[in-house]
């Protein structure tokens, strides 16, 4: 570990003084140790963020822990509701805590499966690359431009292995998609038209108050700038502010246009061009887009990637399945992408927990020499393979974090009202000062990359 990193380390946990969250128990079982089992063999975890999605994937890693390929060491909430319901689901041999950066300072855990809200993705990736911990990241990656280029290059130089949730990619149906589309049966792709429901709108209201006592909403807000606790921040709402989330787009939009990257063999490209137009709510905290267009312009090669936010009654209807069909019924049509191709056009539902392609993509069989694409064997396997293996997962942070850009540039250019002009290369927008600035933006101390 490097000196320098360890100084700031210990100058971010005193930024927090007393008041930081004292851990509740370190069982000496999983204290570091010499000749401790190491990465190759079983792996030493921490959670942090154990509500909501987290939550879910904390109850996902108990499979992995039942048949003893990881032992959960550490969870973590800033939340202590949540956080005893998690240590209590852990058992006694695991310690917690309400402040992530003491998890930092533990050399025995290997990785760490982050569920945070949005907001906090980009500075603990950071923290966590710096101290040498692989990382499941909640999607969407980061928040703001120069938080992905931060995140992509701490873990490139610490040369951990990222997974980020967009999980779509893994599911059985996505290989099913991805091999029929890359084997030219709907011939050249020129379109891909990805499609969602509106995001809500806080049509009631109600005034600020003080956090509620199990809550540290100072650790909660982390990064961002100060405000009064109001209850439609928190939990799980804070994805349709701008500020903390950003509403659909960045929410599925991190799935969906996810799955077209990886189909369309574009991880590591951009556009060129963004252009988004939507409709505001009328009143309530919550000012991500309700209704939306996004146009993205790719060049070299040529095709455009759209993303719509339309009425209910607009969304493709979903295609007839029975339950005892291989994938089941497709259990949440609102969202997906249309493929338009010189040859036909093909549609899936869903794209993150359940992918669901059309039935002529389940039913087309290769012909001898057909390509084949690779098929994960499950989002966290993938990732477990990565650790062990240094591949690069399915979902690795350079895929992750062009898939949350291009939902940034959306939500920017809707702000603005204009076209943005983008540079890959660079990672810059390019002919517009004002739009350049905010690619990035103030984080509160000590809570900053």
């Amino acid at each position: 570990m490097k000196q320098s990193n360890q100084l700031n380390r210990r100058e971010f946990l005193a930024a927090a003084g007393a008041a930081a969250s004292i851990p509740y128990f370190i069982p000496s079982t999983v204290l570091a140790a010499p000749g401790r089992t190491g990465a190759n063999e079983r792996l030493i975890m921490a959670h942090v963020g154990v509500g909501g999605r987290g939550g879910r994937l904390f109850r996902e890693m108990k499979k992995f822990r039942d048949t003893g390929a990881v032992k959960v060491a550490a969870v973590c909430d800033v939340d202590e509701t949540r956080l005893a319901k998690a240590a209590k689901e852990a058992g006694a041999d695991v310690a917690a805590y309400r402040d992530y950066r003491y998890i930092l300072e533990r050399r025995d855990i290997d990785a760490v499966v982050i569920g945070t809200p949005d907001h906090w993705h980009g500075v603990q990736t950071v923290h966590m690359a710096e101290c040498d911990k692989h990382m499941y990241l909640e999607k969407p990656a980061s928040c703001t431009i120069e938080e992905g280029k931060a995140m992509v290059a701490a873990v490139k130089e610490n040369r951990v292995s990222v997974q980020v949730g967009s999980q779509g990619r893994s599911q059985p149906e996505a290989y099913l998609a991805h091999r029929y589309l890359v084997n030219g049966n709907i011939g050249h792709i020129s379109r891909v038209d990805c499609f969602h429901y509106p995001s809500p709108e806080d049509n009631n209201p109600v005034p600020d108050s003080d956090p509620p006592p199990e809550l540290d909403w100072d650790m909660w807000l982390g990064p961002l700038r100060w405000r009064p606790y109001n209850k439609r921040y928190c939990h799980g709402t804070f994805r349709w502010l701008l500020e903390s989330g950003g509403g659909q787009i960045r929410d599925r939009g991190a799935h969906v246009m996810s799955c077209a990257m990886w189909w369309m063999g574009a991880d590591g490209t951009g556009p060129v061009t963004v252009e988004a137009t939507g409709t505001p709510p009328t009143k309530g905290l919550w000012d991500s887009a309700v209704l939306m267009e996004v146009t993205y312009t790719f060049k070299n090669p040529d095709w455009t990637l759209t993303w719509t936010q339309m009425p209910n009654e607009e969304i493709p209807p979903a295609e007839e399945r029975t339950g005892k069909e291989p994938g089941g019924r497709i259990v949440r049509p609102g969202y997906g992408a249309i493929y338009r191709g010189d040859k036909g056009q093909f549609i899936h539902w869903g794209g993150d927990g359940g992918t669901w392609a059309e039935k002529k993509a389940r039913e087309w069989v290769p012909p001898s020499g057909a390509k084949d694409v690779y098929k994960s064997p499950g989002h966290m396997e993938d990732w477990f393979k990565g650790i062990k293996t240094g591949a690069k997962t399915i979902m690795n942070i350079e895929a992750a974090v062009g898939a949350a850009n291009l939902c940034i540039l959306g939500n920017l250019s809707y702000i603005l009202g204009r076209k943005l002009k983008w540079d890959q290369a660079k990672q810059e927008i390019v002919g517009d000062e004002q739009a350049r600035r905010m690619m990035s933006r103030p984080q509160r101390h000590p809570y900053h990359l």
